[in-house]
Formats: C-alpha cells, sequence, structure tokens
C-alpha cells in the first residue's frame, strides 16, 4: 500500500489507475500536481504579489517535476518565477532567501520534499524575517509557521489506506484494487503569521479556508 506524493503511473510504480497490476496500490496526493492551484490561491491570498520564489530540493527529481507545473500556471497569473534550489548535506538556506531578496521576490512557494522538511522552522521563520507570504505544499509547515497551504487531507489519506489494508487482509489482490485520486482538499491559513508579516487576508477569502490558525 502506497501514499504517494508523486504521479503513480509516470513514476512506474503502477501500470495505470485503474489496473495497477503487480502488488502495489493505494492513495494518489497529487502533491505535485496542484501547483497551479497553488499559486492561484497564494495571489488571492496576497493580491499584490507579482514575483515568486520557488523553493525547492534541487536533487530531488519529484520536486523539480512539480516546479514544471508551477511554471505552466503562472503566466496566467501574470507571475514572474524565481527557482531557488537548496541540496543536501548542506542547505544554505539563509543564502538562497538573499538570492530571492536581489529578485525582488515578493513570495514564496516551498516544495515538499524530505529534504524540504528538514529545514521546515528555518524557512518559514526566514519568510517571516523578510515578510514574505509563503505557500506551502502542505499544512504541516503552516502550523510551523508558514502563511498559507492548499493540500490533499492527510488524515483522509490515511483513512482509505487503512481500508485498504483491511480488504488485502481480507483476501483482495492489490492488483485488482485502483489507486485512488483524493475527493477532499485543505486550505490553511496562519492568521497569526499574517499579522507578523503585515499582511490583511481578504475576507472572502479567509472564509474560504477549512482551518485558520490564530
Amino acid at each position: 500500500i502506497i501514499i504517494s506524493n508523486v504521479d503513480p503511473v509516470a513514476s512506474g510504480m503502477v501500470k495505470s489507475l485503474a489496473r495497477p497490476g503487480g502488488n502495489i496500490t493505494g492513495v494518489s496526493r497529487l502533491t505535485r500536481e496542484l501547483g497551479g492551484k497553488r499559486l492561484e490561491v497564494l495571489k488571492d491570498v496576497a493580491p499584490k504579489i507579482s514575483r515568486v520564489g520557488v523553493l525547492l530540493a534541487g536533487d530531488d527529481e519529484s520536486s523539480i517535476e512539480g516546479l514544471k507545473d508551477y511554471e505552466a500556471a503562472a503566466p496566467m497569473l501574470k507571475l514572474a518565477l524565481f527557482p531557488i534550489e537548496v541540496r543536501a548535506p548542506k542547505l544554505d538556506v539563509m543564502g538562497e532567501f538573499h538570492k530571492m531578496t536581489n529578485q525582488d521576490a515578493n513570495a514564496l512557494v516551498v516544495v515538499r520534499s524530505p529534504v524540504i522538511r528538514r529545514s521546515a522552522k528555518e524557512i518559514v521563520e526566514l519568510a517571516i524575517q523578510h515578510r514574505l507570504p509563503c505557500m506551502c505544499e502542505g499544512n504541516d509547515m503552516v502550523e510551523a509557521g508558514g502563511l498559507v497551504s492548499y493540500s490533499t487531507s492527510d488524515t483522509e489519506g490515511f483513512r482509505r489506506a487503512a481500508t485498504y489494508v483491511d480488504k488485502i487482509l481480507k483476501g483482495a489482490k492489490p492488483a485488482d484494487l485502483p489507486v485512488e485520486q483524493p475527493t477532499k482538499f485543505e486550505f490553511v491559513i496562519n492568521l497569526k503569521t499574517a499579522k507578523q508579516i503585515g499582511l490583511t487576508i481578504p475576507p472572502n477569502v479567509l472564509a474560504r479556508a477549512d482551518k485558520v490558525i490564530k
């Protein structure tokens, strides 16, 4: 059973969503397919933004693929993107933030990956220091101080994965169980962070949030 951040078909994990084949099935989180929606939400939250830094792990293939979705959506939203790569084992996050400010970035997107998550606290603190509205790919970073996130529900994903485990234990074959696409998405806003960076969230956008951290 997998809970995948990447396209399980494109990555070769399964033959198709409907008929995965082999011994793998599970739930796709669409982490890499929501870039356009996240930029749209970020623009709704901070309408004046125009130049967005995209912080990603440069040695993570999934992150690089995810960047493409942001790049495809940016022109329609009249946003200029500046990819900023960090690499393990030493992540010079502070240095990369200086690069963003030198390019007059006025917002930030953080592409989720294991490498990035290890520096999550430092990243959100630097975003606040530089007064950058920060879009995260998971609500865990918003709870740590990021401004907003738009993602599938982790709770729902784990619940559905547990249902598949139950079916397999009762004799179902993984090859016959389709990989499920998410049906529930969560929009989370950290209002405390908004106040720290001097941003007033439009009331109609605030009303759309599934969770508001105060």
